[in-house]
């Protein structure tokens, strides 16, 4: 009989069987496609949202907090948190030759020198804010400060021109403090001689960046401007060095490391904290996935099961025309097959369709947040990641699982002796 069965199809024959059963009850069929379908589609939208969430504080980090590389001296470091404005960057360095030598390394895009200070300011509801000072010119040039619109973040007015008495806000700021284009801010800085110095620059712009921290807290000044009111005279306190691309990092921040030797901490982006807990965190969501799709397969699971108690003399009359174990394993097999594959597109082209339209129109996750991710380093908007490897990943992590997962009841099946089944 196994011969025949060899002559009449074999291999091909034994699939044949296996899909013309699983449209023998629909209902239980569509129930297992649907519960597959919503494990391989929670799968994929997740990974992209969390890819989009990695790729967003990646952004924020970069634009914000370190560019490719950061330079800051050993000793500000250790009291990074309070932003001292007494210990320069590479001190002893003319700050233009410095930046010209790192900038003609290779790989090397831009240095960009900055300066962040805490302010008092008075009259005014808004007691704290952070002084920024940029080179405001080349940063809009090279960096988008709102990353969702992918623009310099202005909404109103204009940025503060090199060497003025000018500021510009964020619209959090604005809101808060009832401050408008026209009017002014008096508050006083702490100098890097230690001294009060007073100022009451004019705002000229109002600004969203969509990443709350600085929407809510920044006053963004001209670097040369602050650079003078805080007597650094000609040196920054932090260098921002952006890389012709992330791949070449490393070997920039090396060459940095070298010219300006001890003293002075180098850092690359992919060290900062939230990149690195993002990143350790995949392993988690990895998990997470797989516990998911393992309690979605139980219902094949399960299906299989019914399908060998209610078939037992089916099984019986298999056996008895010459099928051996593993051709019955193999049929029941095919068929958990066939439902996981069926879910997984389903899942994929479902999952694919959303994480598409979350890569085009931004989540708001202010929406979610209530404001409350202030310091989070993430923007008030997330585009999700659309990526047909995550499409692909996720197809086969169902058809694979919801695979798995059902051998065991299969095996079953051939364990049911052909007399005894066609007695039942």
């Amino acid at each position: 009989m196994e011969q025949t069965m060899k002559k009449q199809g074999g291999f091909f024959t034994l699939v044949t069987i296996a899909y013309r059963n699983i449209w023998r009850n629909m209902r239980r069929t569509i129930l297992c496609i649907v519960a597959v379908a919503i494990a391989v589609f929670f799968n994929i939208y997740m990974q992209s949202w969390i890819l989009g969430m990695s790729d967003n504080i990646e952004d924020v980090v970069r634009v914000f907090d370190t560019g490719h590389v950061n330079v800051v001296s050993a000793a500000f470091e250790d009291e990074r948190e309070y932003y001292p404005v007494q210990y320069p960057a590479a001190e002893g360095w003319n700050l233009e030759d410095l930046i010209s030598t790192i900038e003609a390394m290779p790989g090397v895009s831009a240095v960009l020198p900055r300066i962040t200070a805490y302010a008092t300011l008075s009259d005014s509801v808004v007691k704290h804010a952070l002084l920024w000072g940029l080179d405001i010119g080349r940063e809009m040039a090279l960096n988008d400060f709102n990353l969702s619109e992918r623009s310099d973040g202005l909404i109103e007015g204009r940025y503060p021109q090199a060497g003025s008495n000018e500021c510009a806000i964020g619209t959090y700021m604005a809101k808060k403090a009832g401050l408008r284009i026209g009017d002014r801010i008096p508050l006083k800085v702490v100098s890097a001689q230690f001294s009060d110095k007073y100022w009451s620059p004019v705002i000229t712009g109002i600004f969203e960046f969509e990443y709350r921290k600085y929407d809510e807290e920044a006053i963004l000044v001209s670097f040369d401007r602050l650079q003078r009111l805080l007597v650094l005279n000609d040196q920054a306190q932090q260098l921002f060095i952006y890389a012709d691309s992330e791949k070449e990092t490393r070997a920039v921040a090396d060459d940095v490391r070298s010219l300006l030797g001890d003293g002075n901490i180098v850092r690359e982006w992919e060290d900062n904290y939230w990149v690195v807990m993002m990143r350790q965190s995949m392993v988690i969501f990895s998990v997470i996935y797989l516990v998911f799709q393992i309690v979605a397969s139980f219902l094949i699971v399960n299906t299989v099961v019914m399908i060998i108690h209610e078939r037992i003399k089916e099984i019986g009359m298999m056996g008895s025309l010459g099928m051996v174990r593993r051709e019955i394993v193999m049929v029941f097999f095919f068929e958990a097959v066939f439902l996981s594959v069926i879910g997984s597109l389903a899942g994929c082209v479902i999952g694919g369709a959303a994480s598409w339209l979350g890569s085009l129109f931004p989540i708001d996750m202010n929406m979610f947040t209530g404001g409350g991710l202030k310091e989070f380093p993430m923007s008030g908007t997330l585009f999700l990641r659309f990526s047909p490897a995550v499409l692909l990943e996720g197809f086969i992590f169902g058809v694979v699982i919801a695979s798995i997962c059902t051998l065991l009841p299969s095996l079953k099946s051939a364990f049911i002796e052909p007399v005894e089944a066609l007695r039942r």
